[in-house]
């Protein structure tokens, strides 16, 4: 048995000598998450917004309170340092999950941002849309015209608190993709940002009503905040059209992930949510690197027909030269799996119209991955190249008798 055991060794390493590229294409191989428990979900670059998982990630499906992200960053962004809203009947009368406020009573607004994500309470939702806009109807359209701004086609608010609703522009409904870009504006883009990941990464919260008659505590239910290092922010949802819901992000180093699930299960599959969360981070960190990819600075010059520079002799025909404008450094940092390559695209404008002025735009070189442009720089022309015209041509004869140029 001993003695197989050795050959066996030695076929093995005689195998990988003569053929090195087997175990190499084994490791770079990128096996996509399966067997996921979400109908809907993606993961997403939240530098580039660029989805690197989908599945249905395009398909329309009630998001329950995962739709509270917005909420929160719409009404960081307007409220006023210290606002306060009196409750309204319609906001005491929310159901459960609540915080049980009495229609009369007032808070700041600020302390019921906390209860909004921490516990997800129903009724601190509908109070701080009417503190924000005055009416749920109002803070539903300023949601919309926020989901238009940041990218959102086939996301559509009827309710601050994401109970199943619906009105004259539809159901209250989101896409996987759509949810994952409002997060990303949640926690890279909007200019609350911070506060916003303060909020949703505290673990306790304490606060009273405005005259101080009733304390309340609020806990923070993001149970994947303690499930994987790095996690950074996220809110569930739940109701009896959504499902269970979850959007989440985690940073590792400079890479920063974010991951949205919808209709991940009914009642007695509570933890599916966290188990398709875990597997498409641990995708996101097993096979995304950042890469440092070096831009091409390189234009072929190109016979302008007709085209003439001041020193052209008759019947030369002018090669244009171009350069790259770079936008901004000469290197891209794209974060890409070991078997992804950038797409590198030189149009320019068909045909070169003349004039050709030096400095003019002529074309774009693009840089794109898997459909989705990264950067675009401007091709220039390097000199002028004008018609051919008498002026030129007179000039042309003048310097064929030894005339100089600027005599003309």
């Amino acid at each position: 048995m001993e003695r197989w055991k050795k050959r066996a060794g030695l076929l093995l390493s005689l195998f990988l000598l003569l053929f090195p590229h087997v175990s190499c294409l084994a490791r770079e191989k990128s096996e996509e998450p399966d067997k996921l428990h979400s109908q809907a979900a993606v993961l997403m670059d939240a530098d580039s917004g660029r989805v690197l998982f989908s599945k249905n990630g395009d398909e329309k499906k009630a998001m329950a309170s995962t739709t509270k992200i917005m909420t929160c960053i719409l009404a960081l962004e307007q409220m006023e340092e210290s606002q306060k809203v009196q409750v309204s009947a319609n906001a005491a009368k929310q159901p459960k999950v609540h915080l049980g406020m009495k229609e009369g009573e007032e808070f700041y607004i600020k302390d019921l941002l906390y209860s909004l994500m921490l516990e997800s309470h129903n009724d601190s939702a509908v109070a701080v849309a009417e503190g924000i806009a005055g009416s749920v109807e109002e803070f539903a359209k300023r949601m919309n015209a926020k989901a238009k701004e940041i990218g959102c086609e086939d996301t559509h608010f009827v309710t601050p608190n994401g109970i199943d609703g619906q009105d004259d522009g539809g159901i209250h409904s989101t896409t996987a993709k759509e949810l994952a870009l409002i997060m990303r504006y949640c926690i890279m883009q909007s200019p609350k940002k911070d506060e916003f990941l303060s909020i949703t990464r505290t673990w306790d919260y304490h606060f009273q009503d405005v005259e101080g008659k009733r304390d309340f505590t609020c806990t923070n239910h993001n149970a994947f905040l303690n499930m994987m290092e790095g996690a950074l922010s996220g809110k569930t949802g739940f109701t009896a059209d959504a499902g269970y819901c979850y959007v989440g992000a985690l940073r590792d180093g400079d890479r920063t992930f974010i991951v949205a699930l919808l209709a991940c299960g009914w009642p007695n599959n509570k933890g599916y949510k966290w188990e398709d969360a875990k597997k498409l981070m641990q995708y996101g960190l097993d096979n995304y690197q950042y890469r440092e990819i070096e831009k091409q600075s390189e234009i072929e010059s190109v016979p302008i027909p007709g085209g003439v520079t001041k020193q052209s002799a008759i019947g030369e025909i002018v090669n244009e030269t171009f350069r790259v404008k770079e936008k901004k450094q000469s290197t891209l940092s794209v974060l890409m799996r070991n078997d992804e390559d950038i797409r590198i695209d030189t149009i320019m404008e068909e045909p070169l119209k003349l004039p050709i002025k030096k400095g003019q735009v002529t074309g774009k070189r693009v840089y794109s991955l898997n459909g989705l442009v990264l950067e675009q720089d401007d091709i220039v022309a390097e000199k002028t190249v004008e018609k051919k015209s008498w002026k030129w041509a007179f000039g042309c004869v003048f310097r064929m008798f030894g005339f100089q140029q600027d005599l003309f």
